[in-house]
């Protein structure tokens, strides 16, 4: 598990206020992501989740993009792999034979305070973290993109490239008030614990299910 420091949120009742500043905690350097990776390569680690404040903050998104992308070519793809190389991990060598990797794929978890929406544009379903990017054609009454929020629109294309890169999308503000400890991976009703891959699959969202 890997906590991001940086969230807009400010969700009443917050177990984790201090990863609200962006500045908090310590530097996700070189020698971190080592570290982190390492433990990802134990057989018994499933997979890596990312977690509050919030990984699909403003300030988080280059890094997190990289991360994910990384991970995703390391554990769950095929592999170009120098087996003379015992120290090396799924490391690409030209000279080195493609193999499909033997060990249990990662997957990806990632908590956000961001809703996911699906959105019907240009005749084709695409995923955005907020449907005021989008006004109604009066005339066929099908969405179209608010071009005055470009910036805005530039940083969800990112948040989307980082969902395509994760198995499961645990989405929504933290709602104190439909708090409940019964429900598995979310601490709010309102939250939305999203399979990924089938929802890009079917252009809806699809619930995650063991």
């Amino acid at each position: 598990m890997l906590w991001l420091s940086g969230c807009s949120h400010n969700c009443k009742g917050c177990q984790n206020p201090q990863t609200l500043d962006a500045n908090s905690g310590i530097s996700f350097d070189e020698s971190a992501k080592e570290e982190l990776f390492r433990e990802l390569d134990k057989g018994y680690i499933s997979g890596l989740t990312l977690t509050r404040g919030d990984p699909l903050f403003e300030s988080n998104l280059d890094s997190v993009l990289e991360l994910v992308a990384e991970a995703n070519k390391q554990y769950n793809a095929t592999q170009n792999i120098d087996v003379n190389d015992a120290n090396s991990r799924n490391i690409l060598n030209e000279n080195a034979d493609k193999i499909r990797l033997l060990s249990p794929q990662k997957t990806i978890w990632l908590y956000t305070g961001y809703t996911i929406y699906t959105c019907e544009y240009l005749g084709e379903t695409i995923f955005t973290f907020n449907p005021l990017y989008y006004h109604l054609n009066p005339l066929n009454g099908k969405p179209i993109k608010v071009d005055d929020k470009a910036f805005f629109i530039k940083q969800d294309r990112k948040r989307i490239e980082i969902i395509k890169n994760i198995d499961v999308l645990i989405d929504g503000e933290y709602k104190e008030q439909q708090h409940d400890i019964t429900l598995p991976w979310k601490g709010s009703s309102n939250q939305k614990v999203i399979n990924v891959k089938k929802s890009l699959q079917k252009g809806e969202i699809v619930l995650w299910q063991t």
